[in-house]
């Protein structure tokens, strides 16, 4: 099997854990980066053996030798690039939220459409084999088609410095939104949601939302970013999904890797992007190695929708739209 030639653009945390679990596959490789932080790209190519290191994304997006360009920038720079990468014949990943905007969302679907290329969001839990086994209980019928369903996702109260930028829904409640999705196999046709301020930013520390889907199944998402520092959780998760045939459920902060020593407790994250003797493993890794593999062998990569994604970004516009007016919002009915 052919290598999947792979382009990333933006080198910050996230891009960083993208150029790590890509190089960590034997399907991928990594020829070429860009950032507009000089240092920061000189030393992700010195690491990495990239010898193509770009400034300019332009530059990356034409480069013929890329089958696969990766965009991991900031929320609002995600649809310029990505329709650019279509139009000059590459697949695109594009991180979450693929946007904030439903019409965004809607042209990147379009123009992947239009150029026969994968488009493909980063809704990695899909390859987080917990996530994935209450899928796999649901359709197996050990657990059903769903009727209720509730998701807790609570992070370290630091971490909203940098992700007020935008609204929780799109940063922390965006996954749960894809889950619910897909495991109710329906769409969301009514919200009632509740978002509180507690430092005055514009994004709410405290988001809940109610979902009602067409099939009539429920959930309840809950979002916060009030996690102690000091408490040494990283992640504070929780799901159970109620169906016809029977119930799964996990919760993480009691389960898992701790470790104690003289500065406290840690509970490091052991599934989503870890280092195991050198190389990475992880959800990510394994959302990657799926990509790779169905661009290389031409397999319809049916575990991701970026229809779903783009139904979650219409989802979460309405979650602000309740948060906003108090009110019951019907899906689709927005002015």
């Amino acid at each position: 099997m052919n290598k999947v030639k792979v382009g990333i653009l933006g080198l910050g945390r996230w891009g960083m854990c993208h150029l790590e679990a890509f190089s960590a596959l034997g399907q991928a490789e990594v020829v070429a980066i860009c950032d507009r932080s000089p240092e920061r790209l000189e030393q992700a190519g010195k690491t990495y053996g990239i010898k193509r290191l770009y400034y300019d994304e332009n530059d990356l997006l034409q480069d013929a030798s890329i089958d696969l360009i990766s965009v991991v920038t900031f929320e609002s720079q995600h649809l310029e690039p990505a329709l650019k990468a279509l139009q000059y014949g590459k697949h695109v990943l594009v991180e979450k939220p693929v946007t904030t905007r439903p019409e965004e969302a809607l042209k990147m679907q379009a123009a992947a459409a239009a150029s026969g290329r994968l488009i493909l969001p980063g809704h990695l839990l899909r390859f987080d084999p917990r996530y994935a086994a209450i899928k796999d209980a649901i359709q197996s019928n050990q657990v059903g088609t769903p009727v209720s369903m509730y998701m807790k996702r609570s992070r370290e109260r630091y971490l909203f410095e940098t992700f007020k930028r935008v609204h929780t829904v799109f940063e922390l409640m965006i996954h749960d939104i894809d889950l619910a999705i897909w495991y109710a196999g329906s769409r969301v046709v009514k919200v009632k949601a509740y978002g509180r301020t507690l430092s005055g930013a514009t994004s709410p520390e405290v988001l809940w939302a109610n979902l009602e889907f067409e099939n009539g199944a429920i959930a309840v998402l809950h979002s916060n970013w009030l996690t102690p520092d000091k408490a040494g959780i990283e992640i504070a998760d929780a799901i159970e999904v109620i169906g016809l045939s029977g119930i799964a459920h996990f919760e993480t902060s009691q389960s898992g890797l701790h470790i104690w020593s003289g500065e406290g407790r840690q509970t490091p994250d052991m599934n989503i992007h870890v280092k195991l003797h050198g190389a990475t493993v992880g959800s990510l890794r394994e959302q990657l190695t799926y990509i790779c593999r169905c661009i290389a062998s031409g397999e319809d990569p049916a575990v991701i929708s970026f229809a779903d994604a783009v139904h979650g970004i219409e989802v979460a516009n309405v979650i602000v739209a309740s948060c906003e007016t108090g009110c019951e919002v019907m899906v689709g009915k927005m002015e």
